[in-house]
């Protein structure tokens, strides 16, 4: 099995040095960047597995970062963030971060996100079969080259976590999944964090959909509850 890498980004080398520390022990290579041009560029040589990515970053912030990533790939990020304001994990997560943690962090609690996205996309099939395409009236979803397509030519893109949230769900239209349930089915059984981030990527993954909670096509809301994928068969 080949060793995993991973990225970090940030200005301050101590916080660099504790990361490195704790995900080394766990086996994983890492690779250090300190602004964002650097980290851009290592994207693109090193090609890591993962990518944990600092707001405040000299060059470019880490949300211009992000979104030069998404143009190009769906790799995994972790956005650190000094601001606590949920302004700020909004726009992370509507570009296309797959998860978040605030500073000060605990390192221990970074590793082991860290390790839980890195299962969650390293256990994803190779491939699908044709017959796996999800169809859908005005959707289709295609797990084989992970696409989605909304009507009949409007292709959306969406991070690796929240195309994994739409294909949950839309493989059991109808049903009712609490969010500790997406949580396990698709973050992994050993996510460590706030629930409430199943609402922030469902907020995202409608925008991406163009679909209204209030009346939904493809995403419901089931109320003190969770969701489940309304979308009709086509």
């Amino acid at each position: 099995m080949n060793t995993q890498r991973v990225l970090v980004v940030d200005d301050e080398p101590k916080i660099r040095m504790t990361v490195r520390g704790y995900l080394e022990a766990d086996g994983i290579h890492v690779i250090e960047a300190a602004d964002g041009p650097s980290a851009l560029q290592s994207v693109t040589r090193d090609r890591p597995d993962l990518v944990v990515l600092d707001v405040m970053l000299p060059g470019l912030d880490g949300f211009q970062v992000l979104r030069r990533i998404r143009e190009a790939s769906q790799i995994p990020v972790i956005m650190l963030t000094a601001r606590d304001e949920e302004v700020d994990r909004l726009i992370g997560f509507t570009t296309g971060s797959d998860d978040y943690v605030t500073k000060p962090f605990s390192p221990r609690e970074l590793a082991l996100r860290v390790r839980a996205i890195l299962r969650r996309t390293d256990s994803r099939p190779e491939a699908a079969h044709e017959d796996d395409m999800l169809r859908f009236d005005g959707l289709t979803v295609d797990p084989e080259t992970r696409t989605v397509l909304v009507g009949t030519d409007r292709t959306v893109e969406l991070s690796a976590l929240d195309f994994d949230l739409l294909f949950a769900m839309a493989r059991a239209p109808g049903r009712v999944f609490t969010r500790r349930g997406l949580l396990t089915q698709v973050w992994g059984e050993d996510f460590f964090g706030d629930e409430r981030v199943v609402d922030v990527h469902i907020r995202t993954l409608r925008r991406a959909l163009g679909d209204d909670a209030n009346a939904p096509r493809f995403v419901g809301t089931v109320r003190t509850i969770g969701y489940r994928f309304v979308g009709r068969p086509a």
